[in-house]
């Protein structure tokens, strides 16, 4: 059943006294419509979803029209939101949907997180697509081989070939690296960073260690590589795991849990908050990231961050200054242990941690997307938009 929320009025902006919308945004593209897997209400969301949800409504508040065509669950939202069916039919649905409940846009965004929705080939108007990663490696973690190789084939080839003629936003330096290795050329990519709430004021380091894991329990985060070398690890450090989020790997995960270690499921922002205060390091052991949005998240609460050398993570940890980057399971160990130990060093890279994600903000993010936005609408040329690396 579609759902929609109708987005704020302009006109009812002139009338209060403010002016027209257009003296504070650009006149176009006015509506927008993001084409995605799921709504940030649906319980598998995960960081683009948030990323999806803070730029429809940072433009939202700027004036633009916006709506969310996605499937599966939808919740209530400040823009409209239109549900296309269920969690894999939307897929086939999504054309008829958008004929349907929307008609028309100034500009389409196809967030493509593996498989493509193949907007150009039905959509006339301007159209770009937004990537956190390339999914290569991932086909053959999630689906039998005959599968995976499909999907992997299909992915390719929609990002190569179907947005020849349309630009593309890749959500970091390696997303954009991954979208070169296919073909796309670099005069069509822009960076558009993720960004973080503004924190709220720093709650207490905990007296004891304490280590946190945060994210989607799913497969390609390895959560269970980090409880096998947690094993290692509690005998040296001693204190307490805690992984937060939920996902269909939980049950699994929690039959292979050893002492020390809890399972928080979903939290709310104020206990993610107070979590990410009090741990002493944030534990990231996922194979591939289009960022890693939590890495800055536990970084503006002065947490550094424990990875591998993936990825995306490259991106959002700076390998020595506010986090480390493992190169292997043995050497994520021995960091692992070592960083815990030494409370000097670790208090450092907190430090850095936050300086570095006081420059990602959701409102850059915003301006970043609606500088691509004009760009696409107008079809005149600009300089690409990098990221802060």
């Amino acid at each position: 059943m579609p759902q929609h929320v109708p987005p704020p009025l302009l006109d009812a902006v002139t009338r209060q006294g403010q002016g027209p919308a257009s003296s504070r945004v650009p006149a176009t593209p006015r509506r927008i419509v993001f084409l995605a897997h799921r709504d940030l209400g649906n319980p598998a969301a995960g960081g683009s979803e948030l990323l999806i949800d803070r730029l429809a409504s940072g433009l939202t508040e700027e004036g633009h029209d916006v709506t969310l065509l996605c499937g599966g669950q939808a919740a209530r939202r400040t823009y409209r939101v239109v549900s296309a069916g269920g969690t894999l039919g939307h897929y086939l649905g999504a054309r008829s949907a958008f004929a349907r409940q929307i008609g028309d846009c100034d500009l389409l965004v196809e967030v493509c997180n593996g498989m493509p929705y193949l907007a150009p080939l039905w959509h006339r108007g301007p159209t770009v697509c937004l990537v956190n990663h390339v999914h290569t490696d991932l086909w053959d973690m999630r689906f039998p081989m005959p599968v995976a190789r499909a999907g992997r084939r299909l992915e390719h080839w929609a990002l190569s070939r179907a947005y020849r003629d349309h630009l593309m936003i890749a959500v970091s330096p390696s997303t954009a690296g991954a979208l070169r290795d296919l073909g796309v050329p670099d005069h069509r990519i822009r960076v558009v960073n993720n960004g973080v709430e503004e924190p709220s004021p720093q709650g207490d380091r905990s007296e004891t260690p304490l280590f946190t894991a945060l994210g989607r329990l799913v497969d390609y985060k390895r959560i269970d590589l980090l409880l096998q070398l947690w094993e290692r690890v509690r005998p040296v450090t001693g204190g307490r795991l805690v992984i937060v989020g939920d996902g269909p790997e939980r049950a699994r995960l929690e039959r292979l849990a050893g002492p020390g270690v809890e399972f928080a499921g979903h939290v709310t922002e104020a206990e993610k908050h107070r979590l990410l205060c009090a741990s002493w390091m944030l534990l990231h052991p996922a194979a591939v990231e289009g960022w890693g949005l939590v890495v800055t998240e536990a970084g503006a609460r002065s947490t550094p961050t424990l990875g591998f050398d993936v990825p995306g993570l490259r991106d959002s940890v700076e390998d020595g200054v506010t986090g480390i980057l493992a190169r292997g399971a043995s050497s994520f160990a021995a960091s692992w242990c070592a960083l815990a130990l030494d409370d000097e060093r670790r208090e450092a890279m907190g430090k850095a941690a936050r300086e570095r994600a006081a420059a990602f903000r959701w409102t850059s993010s915003v301006r970043q997307f609606m500088a691509v936005a004009a760009e696409a609408t107008s079809g005149v040329s600009a300089p690409a938009i990098g990221a802060s690396a």
